[in-house]
């Protein structure tokens, strides 16, 4: 058959969809809406595994078998991971608590501060056996003598690691569970180390001694560039970010430049590569080492010792460890006589992440990272074929005419093939883009790769001789032209674009379409440009806009007005969820301008406003409640109520928006029907705790089995949310 013969054809290439085949299962377990039994994440392997073997041994049956295989594989590796990374998770938000636990991480605040990350051995109010592995605490005042390792108390306010701020957004709390972080919170105060600490354990003493010099190292390179440019050398060296300002931040991100802030694949393979010719020249320069024996290989281990070194001084981030993975890979195909550059040693690297970390599928880094390498390596190996072809065809001219191409339109087509790449990611998770990213890249990339980079590297070799200053005086040159950079580029007119939400099915369209488009090598692969082109086509039809938006607790609620844009009635610290809103809303307007909250009359008693034809009411206190819930078909009540209110048709009380999170409500307008009838709004309501499901890292409630209205009639009671049943 056609599809045979093409599969046949592509035999070489079947490794590369192992862990596109993987991932498919790992995805299928993180969406699934309950948690599976063990059981029902290893026997779906086993049973593929059996119909493996039992199958015919027939082309077909040997590729469909060997994808069952692969995807029930993912599956249960994402159940073994899961249970696996399995700590208590605190229940509840305390009032103010003594903590006790010894420090893991150290980070500087811009502003003022730290952000503590301890592993608890006391909380008070908290039994032992329920103590979170870790927690992440703010605190308002710095102790400058803090070391990694010590052991600290401190008086905070915890609470469970925060929900998304609408339904399918970002779920830190999943983040967390993974990471086995149990707890977030404040403290007003600085941790105090104990003068009496028991003893910590070994493995956080080592990682402590680890963390504790790159603390030293960070200081040394803040001492020698003082200012931001210190601060952003020092996150380029040691990974710590906590220094560099919010606007430098912006600036970065409006101009398409933020990945150079956070060290990863570039980073290292700029350090990894640095190393290796420093080592090889260096070994050629001796002639008896480098006649007898293979300086190429020796270079090679040296550079992944170098780049190991980096790894751990870079605070060891996952996306650092995942470069590292990937660089090893190619490393050790140099050892092995083999291409470097090649997809078999990508896909291999992605393949090692998933099996360990099944959870960095669904993080952006992992996934923008790899996206950016498959195209770029996929594009070398077809220009690595073309130029071969060419040689033999058009002799010394073409292959110097490639050469000089190569080198002088590298930069301008690797910043635009990966820009090409990451763009459906940027869109879908970020809802933005940087129009002038390619200009922004063309400007900076260089000089982070020819300048900053090996200075940092020669940096780190004389820092143990007390001769740091001079690279990192030359460091810090192009760093400064970096920001300037950054800023000149974000400050152009229309230099970010304001996206909503994309439908997942577009993402998903153009995701398979790249794959096929990359991974294939024969010309059927070109099939893969008609799923890309139906993603770009449906994917600004957008997913349908909540008309009614109702945060956690209640204490921020927002209709979307006659312009098309919400207006919200916002509360204290809720900042950063009206921004999470306006962000999948495409909205560029900042939140003091739609926390206005222009579609609303309001007196003291609460707020009213209308949305296609029905009336929303927002009652701050009871006295409230009698009038709002005799006129609007929408009630938010910003206190608890268990019973009342049966004339509206939706009711979401502080209880309910603590219980279920932030609710979403799309409204469907009166019409007429094709014969004549007439039919009232319908309702659809979406809760955060509903989309989630029932995971572990989701907390129970009461109220979380409870089924969000679905296309709600006008009924004959009503059908209030908030209401005791």
């Amino acid at each position: 058959f056609g599809l045979l013969a093409q599969l046949e054809a592509e035999q070489e290439r079947w490794f590369l969809w192992l862990p596109v085949l993987l991932g498919a299962g790992i995805a299928l377990y993180f969406l699934l809406p309950f948690e599976p039994a063990m059981a029902m994440g290893v026997l779906p392997l086993v049973a593929a595994i059996a119909v493996r073997r039992a199958g015919r041994p027939s082309l077909g049956a040997y590729l469909a078998t060997g994808a069952l295989v692969a995807i029930t594989a993912g599956f249960a590796l994402g159940k073994l991971r899961t249970e696996m990374v399995a700590a208590p998770v605190l229940a509840k938000a305390t009032g103010t608590v003594a903590v006790e636990g010894f420090v893991e991480l150290i980070e500087p605040r811009a502003g003022k501060g730290q952000r503590l990350t301890l592993r608890p051995f006391k909380i008070d109010k908290i039994e032992e056996g329920a103590l979170p592995a870790r927690i992440r605490v703010r605190t308002l005042q710095e102790n400058a003598d803090l070391r990694p390792g010590d052991a600290v108390r401190l008086s905070a306010r915890l609470s469970p690691p925060p929900t998304p701020a609408l339904p399918g957004d970002y779920d830190f709390a999943r983040s967390a569970w993974f990471a086995r972080l149990g707890a977030v919170g404040a403290a007003p105060g600085a941790a105090i180390v104990m003068p009496d600490p028991p003893q910590a354990p070994l493995g956080l003493r080592i990682m402590a001694s680890i963390e504790g010099v790159r603390l030293a190292i960070g200081r040394r390179v803040t001492a020698a560039l003082p200012g931001e440019t210190g601060a952003i050398a020092n996150a380029l060296i040691t990974g710590e970010r906590g220094g560099i300002s919010e606007a430098t931040n912006q600036a970065f991100r409006d101009s398409g430049l933020y990945h150079i802030l956070s060290i990863s694949g570039l980073h290292m393979t700029v350090i990894a590569g640095a190393a290796f010719v420093l080592l090889r020249t260096l070994l050629a320069a001796w002639p008896a080492v480098a006649l007898r024996y293979p300086i190429k290989k020796w270079a090679a281990v040296g550079a992944m010792l170098a780049t190991l070194g980096y790894l751990l001084i870079s605070g060891s981030a996952f996306a650092t460890v995942r470069s590292y993975v990937m660089i090893s890979i190619m490393f050790l195909a140099v050892l092995l006589d083999r291409p470097a550059i090649a997809l078999r040693n990508v896909a291999l690297a992605a393949l090692v992440i998933l099996v360990i970390w099944p959870e960095s599928l669904l993080d952006v880094g992992f996934q923008m990272s790899f996206a950016a390498v498959v195209c770029l390596v996929s594009a070398y190996e077809w220009l690595r074929e073309r130029r071969g072809e060419g040689t033999g065809r058009g002799g010394g001219m073409l292959r110097g005419l490639l050469t000089a191409l190569l080198f002088f339109g590298g930069i301008v087509a690797t910043t635009l093939i990966a820009s090409l790449a990451v763009a459906p990611f940027g869109i879908y998770h970020f809802h933005s883009t940087q129009s002038f990213a390619v200009l922004a890249n063309l400007i900076a990339i260089p000089i982070c790769n020819f300048l900053v980079m090996p200075a940092a590297l020669l940096g780190l070799i004389a820092l143990p001789f007390g001769l740091e200053a001079g690279p990192l005086w030359l460091m810090g040159i192009g760093i400064e032209g970096m920001v300037w950079c950054a800023r000149g580029v974000a400050s152009l007119p229309g230099a970010v674009g304001r996206v909503a939400a994309i439908p997942t099915l577009a993402f998903a369209l153009m995701v398979a379409g790249g794959l096929w488009l990359t991974l294939w090598r024969q010309r059927w692969r070109l099939l893969g440009v008609v799923p890309i082109v139906i993603g770009v086509i449906i994917a600004p039809l957008g997913s349908p806009r909540p008309d009614m938006l109702i945060g956690r607790g209640a204490e921020l609620v927002a209709v979307r007005g006659v312009d098309g844009r919400l207006s919200a009635l916002s509360g204290r610290g809720t900042n950063f969820e009206l921004q999470r809103w306006l962000e999948h809303d495409g909205d560029a307007r900042t939140v003091a301008v739609a926390g206005k909250g222009e579609a609303w009359r309001c007196d003291e008693l609460g707020c009213v406003a209308r949305v296609k034809g029905l009336g929303v009411a927002v009652a701050k206190a009871p006295a409230a409640l009698r009038d709002d819930c005799a006129t609007a078909a929408l009630v938010v009540l910003k206190f608890q109520q268990a019973s009342g209110c049966r004339s509206a048709r939706v009711v979401v009380d502080r209880r309910r928006a603590l219980a279920q999170g932030t609710h979403a409500i799309w409204i469907r307008p009166a019409g007429v029907a094709g014969e004549g009838d007439v039919y009232e709004p319908l309702l659809r309501v979406e809760t955060v705790q509903e989309e989630r499901g029932a995971r572990p890292w989701v907390l129970a409630t009461p109220e979380a089995g409870r089924q969000a209205i679905d296309m709600v009639m006008p009924p004959s009671g009503s059908e209030a949310i908030g209401d005791e049943p």
